[in-house]
């Protein structure tokens, strides 16, 4: 199992592929799990290295508080152990904030960068804890249930309907509506993860800094995203010196899932380009 004893804790980390690295970092009470749409594909071109964050999946879960620079140097002490000089970082939602703290520390880390579905402020986060508290709670009655109302969160209510016409429909191949409900139930958070983990990111806010981010950097936004809403992405866009977006319409907060064949072809043209 492999695991990086890094930063005074222990990341569940996965490698698939070679070539050069590309790091994908997860959103708020997901896992590394999240990103099965995207490992497969980007692997075909790149070394691609997914992890769970502290407090999340099969990552140690500290029982102490933490903060918005421990998870910057977690990502840091993975790199140190993987030697890894410099790398792309992609991050959604939550590794969104991640990663833009990161660059603006060690720009020297950072290649090309990916933005999806995130914000350059984490106002919110605790109203997203407390939905996840009670889906925890929730899904201990009815895992099912659970994840339906958590996919009106994040998915748009066509795809919503896809996925309940036949949850065992495997969308491009690869996973159906059963898996995610799965992957949801499988995830080791419990709502004292969920609290750690948003008192230690409602800190982001880097809304007077995204200019010094020099980096090429690709906004991947959702035109019915409700929880990083399209016109936080364009301000984004507007503030990042070397920037670009990509605006998938008809999609939510998940859009790297919802049309992900597309979604990869824009991320590895951006990346190998």
């Amino acid at each position: 199992m492999p695991l990086a004893d890094v930063n005074g804790t222990k990341l569940f980390y996965e490698i698939h592929g070679e070539g050069y690295p590309v790091i994908l970092l997860h959103g708020f009470g997901a896992t590394r799990a999240i990103w099965i749409a995207q490992v497969g594909a980007l692997s075909k071109h790149f070394k691609v290295i997914t992890y769970d964050n502290r407090s999340s999946g099969e990552s140690e879960h500290p029982n102490e508080p933490y903060t918005l620079e421990t998870l910057v140097e977690d990502l840091k002490g993975l790199m140190d152990l993987l030697k890894i000089e410099r790398a792309h970082l992609i991050g959604q939602s939550m590794g969104g904030w991640i990663t833009q703290n990161y660059v603006l520390k060690y720009p020297e880390r950072v290649n090309k960068i990916v933005l999806m579905g995130t914000n350059h402020k984490g106002s919110g986060i605790h109203m997203m804890e407390n939905t996840m508290a009670d889906l925890y709670e929730q899904q201990k009655q009815d895992k099912e249930q659970a994840y339906w109302k958590y996919a009106k969160l994040v998915h748009h209510r066509r795809f919503i309907k896809e996925m309940q016409a036949d949850p065992n429909k495997k969308f491009y191949g690869i996973w159906s509506a059963k898996d995610m409900i799965d992957e949801m139930t499988e995830n080791k958070m419990s709502p004292q993860d969920y609290k750690l983990l948003a008192d230690a990111v409602e800190e982001h806010n880097v809304t007077d800094e995204l200019h010094k981010i020099k980096n090429q950097v690709l906004l991947i936004a959702a035109s019915h995203d409700k929880l990083s809403p399209k016109m936080v992405l364009n301000e984004m866009q507007e503030r990042l010196p070397n920037s670009s977006i990509e605006t998938f319409d008809n999609t939510a907060h998940h859009v790297f899932i919802e049309v992900a064949p597309e979604v990869n072809e824009k991320v590895i043209t951006f990346l190998k380009n």
